[in-house]
């Protein structure tokens, strides 16, 4: 006769762990057992296969319960090696899919018509690229280091939800955020800082492009973009105080730190938002992304 195994939520889990339950939910979700879904916590493909799932309460709705001598698994060390991106997805407890796709968003790889070919930026950061000698389809690995990188970390916890909340280290970027609070709503529901803003991102929805609002970039320096198109890795900058000398300041030293990467770059100003209908078409195509 099969052994039946009683499972406890995880807020009875924590208290026979002697943790609090918040402590407990951390750190599963840190362990990539469990995603955070809006004020719900929904179990990952890691988290079933640690035998937790879902059960209903009249009282408390969905839940999760979970073996009682549950031990959570940390992500193993690599000790040296080159990494895939099975490797990097068996550390951040993700797929490999999901892995190539943020190493691609951040432009460190390039979709081939098989497999990942290594960009500029990802060969700069140790990316080496491969070949599976049976099949010839490309691939790349990386130095261990990669599991340490913050721009990797940050977009890891966007996708799983961990620690949503950005605190940005830099003051100037605080600064200016609490002097210029994103109160414009545009047309897709993103909150923008200005009205020029707003209407670059309105013109971007109803061209069908997709596009992020105040995306870091995936660079050590902590910098934001204006817009972040996915689609070509084009960023767009809109530079509208340039009369103001910090503001000034802030342009230039975000010019550089574009340069220096690489970046594709759209830079806008007044007269081209009022233009957007000529102007950004032709400055997408240079970048081959078309506009309608």
């Amino acid at each position: 006769m099969e052994t039946v195994t009683s499972k406890i939520s995880t807020s009875q889990l924590a208290k026979a762990k002697g943790l609090a339950a918040r402590n407990l939910f951390n750190e599963l979700a840190e362990a990539g057992y469990i995603t955070r879904d809006n004020k719900e916590w929904l179990l990952t493909d890691i988290g079933k296969a640690a035998q937790g799932e879902y059960k209903q309460s009249s009282q408390f709705g969905q839940y999760i319960v979970w073996p009682k001598e549950l031990e959570i698994i940390t992500a193993p060390s690599f000790d040296g090696k080159k990494l895939s991106a099975t490797q990097i997805s068996a550390h951040f407890k993700l797929t490999s899919q999901k892995i190539n796709q943020i190493l691609d968003e951040l432009g460190w790889i390039n979709k081939a018509v098989k497999g990942w070919k290594v960009s500029q930026s990802g060969s700069r950061l140790g990316g080496i690229q491969k070949e599976d000698s049976r099949t010839g389809i490309p691939y790349v690995v990386w130095d261990e280091t990669v599991l340490m990188n913050s721009s990797l970390k940050h977009s890891v916890n966007e996708i799983t939800g961990i620690n949503a909340e950005v605190k940005s280290t830099d003051n100037s970027v605080s600064n200016f955020r609490q002097k210029f609070e994103a109160k414009h709503r545009s047309a897709d529901g993103h909150y923008v800082r200005s009205k020029a803003e707003m209407l670059i991102d309105n013109w971007l929805y109803m061209a069908g492009i997709v596009h992020a609002y105040e995306r870091k970039l995936p660079i050590e320096e902590d910098l934001y973009c204006d817009f972040y198109l996915p689609t070509g890795k084009v960023y767009i900058e809109f530079w509208g105080l340039e009369d103001d000398p910090k503001y000034a300041n802030r342009k230039k030293i975000k010019q550089e730190l574009y340069a220096k990467y690489g970046f594709n770059l759209i830079e806008l100003n007044d007269n081209d938002v009022q233009n957007l209908d000529d102007v950004l078409p032709r400055m997408l195509l240079k970048f081959d992304i078309k506009a309608y």
